[in-house]
C-alpha cells in the first residue's frame, strides 16, 4: 500500500517502512491509515467527551480563541481555522502577492484564478509545516483557507468589491470553481496522490451579502430583504457551484436575510445549502457574527439562546476574538436538554474530516506535502513570475486615444499622483507581507520609459485631502509624456469602509485636471487603482486624457506590469475586460441597500453606462468570422459546444477575451436582458484566422418559477469580443445564430 503513496520510487522502500512502524504502534482506530474515512471518524467522535466537542466548536479564532485546544488522552494536537488566502497568504510572514480578487476577475482567465490558488495554497502549506515544526499554532498560520469570497457586485460603493469576482453569477462561478480546486485538489499538482488536499477552500459570506459596510447602515445590523428570484437567480449560483467544487468550508455572514441572522438561518444553512447544494463540509461564522445575533441583530435574548439557535440552524464553528464566546455555552445547553449530544457530535465531524483530509492523523511520510520548505517555496521565483502574469493580464485600457499606447522611449517622462510611487497602497485589503525587495511601483517599472524623469506625488496619500500643486506643475511642465497615477486605497474603501460617492478622493480630480493644463496636449495616460466604479466622466471626455487604463490593485508586479503593457512586450498585450458595470453616475444605480436587483448588473441594467460589463480595449483588432453550434437543437439539461472563429486584423499579435451571451425568447418567467454563457481568453497572431471551442453549460439557462428550471424554448446566441448591441465599441463585431432547446421542463437540480 506504501508504494501507492510513494512519488519518488527510490524512497518507497523507506516509506514503506515508516508505514508499517506507524501503523505498529496506532494507538486507536482512527489512527489508522488503511481504514475507510468514514469508520476513523465514527472511532474519534466516539471517543470525545462533551466539554472537549464543546471547545472544539467554540474555537475558530482569531486571538484568545484559537487555536482549538489538543486533546493529549487521544493524541491530537491543537489547530487554527483562521487562515486568509484571497490573493497571497495574509498576514503569515513574507508571501507572494498576486492581484486583488477583481482583477483576477478582469482577466477572464479560469487558468489565472486556478493557478493563484494553487500558488496561494502551496506557500500556505510551506509556512504551516515550518509553524508546525516549532510548535507554532497562531491566527493565519493554518491550513483552512476563508477564500474565495464568491459575492456578487452589486454596488458602486460597497467597500469589499475589491474581494470579489464581478458582478456575474457566471463568471463568479466559474473563477470559485477554479480558486476552490486550486487551493485543494491534488489534480493540481502532478504526481500527488487524492488523499490529501493541500489547503481547504472556504467559500463566503453565504448567501446574501454584498454590502452595505458601515454606510448607509452598518453591516452588523443591516437586512438584506430579498426576492426568491433574485435570491436563486443571482445570489446564490456561485455558491451552489462553490459546494459543486468541492469547498470543505462555508462562512456565513454578518448581515440578516429576510430578518433572520445569517448565521443562525436554517433554511440558508441547512434547507439551501446542506439539503438543495448537497453541501457536506462545514459553516464557520464571520468574526464575532453569532455574538452579533444578539447584541447588534437582538434576534435572541442571550448568548446561550444564540448558541442553540447556530446548533439547530447548521453552523459548525464560532469565530470569536473572545475567550468566552457563544459557543463555550454549548455543554451547559446539553445539560439543560436545550440540545443533545448526538447534535454536537454530528456537528463536529466535519471539521475532524477536515483535518483528516489535510493529512494530520496520518505519519508525516505518507503525505507528500509535508515535505514542503518555507525557506525554498516561499516567494521563489515560479510565484514571482506568476504574480507578474497575473497582472499583466488584469489591466484595462478604457480608453486609448490616437493610439497612446503602446509608448516607445520619451525624452522627457513626468508621474504624478498618489500611487505614482506608494508600495504600500498598491495591494488592496487582505494583503500578503511582502518582502519589499519584490515589490514594483508604478514608477520603478516605468520610469526608464524616460531619458529625463520627474516625480510628484502631489497628495499626501490617497485621500488627498492636501495637494501640492506647486509639485505637479514643476514635476508636469516641459515634459513629453505625463503619467497620471489616481485612485482610492484601503483608506478609501475596505472591508468596514463603504464610499459615500463615486467621486476622485479629495483633490484627486483638480491634480488630474492641472496635469492637463501642464502637459499642454502632451501625450497624458491616466492609470487608475481601485476596486469600484469612479466618476472619470471627465477624463474619459477629455481630449486632454489621452489614454485610461484600470488596473485594479496589482500588487507586488505593479510596476513590471504596466512596462509590459505599456511596450506592448508579451504577455502584456492588453486583454483585460471589465468584470462590472461602470455607471456613468450613481443616479444610474439603485440604493446599495435595496436588494432588489432591478437595473443593476449588466444583466438587468437599462440605462447608458460609461463602461459596460466585458469591456476592454486592445493594440489590435479582431474580426468574428463564423458562429457555429454543435448542435442547433438541444435537450434542457445538455450543455453546448460553441465554435467561434476569428481573425487578428491588426498590426500586433494580441489576446482576446471571447464572449458568449444568450437572450431568452420565450421564457415563462422574467428573465435578464442577457447573460454571458461562455467565456475564454485566447492569443491570436495577425493575420492568423483561428477556430476556438467554448463550453456553454446548460445551467446558464436556468431560470426560476418555484425552483430554478431549465425551459424548451428559442434563444439567441451571441459571440464576440463584446456584448451584443453596446454603444462603446471595442475594434471587434459580434455575430449570433439561434438555438432551441426542446423537451419537458426540467428542474436544474435534476441535471448532471
Amino acid at each position: 500500500m506504501a508504494a501507492k503513496y510513494c512519488i519518488l520510487p527510490l524512497l518507497c522502500l523507506l516509506l514503506s517502512q515508516a508505514l508499517h512502524q506507524a501503523l505498529a504502534i496506532a494507538e486507536f482506530p482512527f489512527q489508522n491509515y488503511s481504514l475507510p474515512w468514514e469508520e476513523r471518524l465514527d472511532d474519534l467522535i466516539s471517543r470525545l467527551e462533551l466539554d472537549e466537542i464543546t471547545l472544539q466548536l467554540a474555537r475558530g479564532g482569531a486571538g484568545p480563541n484559537g487555536p482549538t485546544p489538543p486533546i493529549p488522552r487521544l493524541g491530537i494536537g491543537p489547530y487554527n481555522w483562521n487562515t486568509e488566502c484571497l490573493h497571497g497568504d495574509f498576514d503569515a510572514g513574507s508571501a507572494t502577492s498576486y492581484p486583488q480578487a477583481i482583477g483576477l476577475a478582469a482577466t477572464f482567465s479560469r487558468t489565472i484564478a486556478g493557478g493563484v490558488a494553487l500558488a496561494t495554497s502551496e506557500e500556505v502549506r510551506a509556512k504551516y509545516n515550518n509553524f508546525t515544526q516549532h510548535g507554532i499554532h497562531r491566527d493565519h498560520g493554518g491550513l483552512s483557507c476563508f477564500s474565495p469570497v464568491v459575492n456578487i457586485m452589486r454596488h458602486p460603493l460597497w467597500g469589499r468589491n475589491q474581494e470579489t469576482y464581478g458582478e456575474d453569477p457566471f463568471l463568479v462561478s466559474e473563477m470559485t470553481t477554479y480558486a476552490v480546486k486550486g487551493l485543494q485538489e491534488p489534480s493540481y499538482s502532478p504526481g500527488i496522490p487524492a488523499r490529501y488536499i493541500r489547503t481547504s477552500a472556504g467559500c463566503k459570506f453565504f448567501g446574501v451579502y454584498s454590502g452595505p459596510e458601515d454606510y448607509p447602515s452598518s453591516r452588523y445590523t443591516f437586512n438584506a430583504g430579498v426576492s426568491e428570484r433574485d435570491l436563486h437567480m443571482t445570489y446564490l449560483p456561485a455558491f451552489r457551484e462553490c459546494v459543486k467544487a468541492g469547498a470543505y468550508s462555508v462562512m456565513c455572514s454578518y448581515n440578516s436575510i429576510n430578518s433572520v441572522p445569517s448565521c443562525v438561518n436554517q433554511r440558508f444553512l441547512t434547507d439551501i445549502l446542506r439539503n438543495k447544494f448537497g453541501f457536506k463540509g462545514y459553516v464557520v461564522s464571520d468574526l464575532n457574527a453569532l455574538e452579533y445575533v444578539f447584541k447588534k441583530h437582538h434576534y435572541t435574548e442571550t448568548p446561550l439562546q444564540t448558541a442553540v439557535a447556530g446548533v439547530k440552524a447548521g453552523c459548525n464553528l464560532e469565530q470569536s476574538d473572545s475567550a468566552e464566546n457563544v459557543y463555550t455555552n454549548l455543554t451547559k445547553a446539553v445539560q439543560m436538554g436545550l440540545l443533545t449530544e448526538d447534535e454536537l457530535r454530528q456537528l463536529v465531524r466535519p471539521l475532524f474530516y477536515t483535518r483528516m483530509r489535510l493529512g494530520e492523523f496520518d505519519p508525516p511520510g505518507m503525505n507528500p506535502y509535508s515535505r514542503f520548505n518555507a525557506s525554498e517555496m516561499v516567494q521563489s521565483l515560479q510565484y514571482r513570475n506568476l504574480a507578474l502574469a497575473a497582472a499583466v493580464k488584469s489591466l484595462v485600457v478604457l480608453k486609448n486615444e490616437n493610439n497612446t499606447l503602446p509608448v516607445h522611449g520619451v525624452q522627457k517622462l513626468a508621474m504624478v499622483g498618489p500611487f505614482a510611487d506608494s508600495p504600500q497602497d498598491l495591494f488592496g485589503s487582505f494583503a500578503p507581507q511582502t518582502d519589499p525587495r519584490f515589490i514594483s511601483t508604478p514608477w520603478d517599472g516605468l520610469r526608464t520609459l524616460g531619458r529625463v524623469r520627474r516625480l510628484a506625488a502631489g497628495c499626501n496619500n490617497p485621500v488627498c485631502d492636501q495637494y501640492n500643486k506647486t509639485a505637479v506643475m514643476d514635476a508636469v511642465v516641459g515634459t513629453d509624456l505625463v503619467i497620471v497615477c489616481l485612485g482610492t486605497g484601503t483608506q478609501v474603501e475596505n472591508q468596514g469602509l463603504d464610499r459615500h460617492n463615486m467621486s476622485l478622493p479629495g483633490y484627486q480630480l483638480e491634480l488630474l485636471q492641472n496635469a492637463v493644463k501642464y502637459a499642454v496636449g502632451k501625450p497624458l495616460i491616466l492609470l487608475l487603482f481601485n476596486a469600484g466604479p469612479l466618476d472619470i466622466v471627465w477624463a474619459d471626455q477629455s481630449p486632454g486624457v489621452h489614454a485610461i487604463v484600470e488596473c485594479f490593485f496589482p500588487a507586488q508586479a505593479t510596476g513590471g506590469a504596466l512596462r509590459k503593457l505599456f511596450i506592448n512586450a508579451d504577455p502584456g498585450m492588453p486583454a483585460g475586460r471589465l468584470p462590472f458595470t461602470w455607471p456613468a453616475s450613481l443616479d444610474q444605480v439603485p440604493p446599495m441597500s435595496n436588494y432588489n436587483m432591478t437595473d443593476r448588473t449588466y444583466r438587468y441594467f437599462t440605462g447608458d453606462p460609461l463602461y459596460p460589463f466585458g469591456y476592454g480595449l486592445s493594440f489590435t483588432q479582431f474580426n468574428y468570422t463564423n458562429l457555429t453550434l454543435a448542435q442547433t437543437t438541444i435537450n434542457p439539461c445538455d450543455d453546448l459546444t460553441v465554435l467561434v472563429t476569428m481573425i487578428n486584423t491588426g498590426k500586433y499579435p494580441g489576446y482576446e477575451v471571447v464572449q458568449v451571451y444568450i437572450r431568452w425568447h420565450n421564457a415563462t418567467v422574467p428573465t435578464p436582458n442577457i447573460q454571458l454563457a461562455a467565456f475564454d481568453r485566447f492569443k491570436a497572431t495577425v493575420n492568423n484566422t483561428v477556430t476556438f471551442f467554448l463550453k456553454m453549460p446548460a445551467r446558464v439557462r436556468a431560470v426560476f418559477t418555484t425552483e430554478m428550471v431549465l425551459e424548451p424554448g428559442m434563444f439567441t446566441v451571441f459571440a464576440g469580443g463584446q456584448q451584443p448591441g453596446q454603444k462603446r465599441q471595442v475594434g471587434s463585431n459580434v455575430l449570433n445564430t439561434t438555438l432551441t432547446v426542446k423537451g419537458p421542463v426540467t428542474p436544474l437540480s435534476s441535471c448532471p
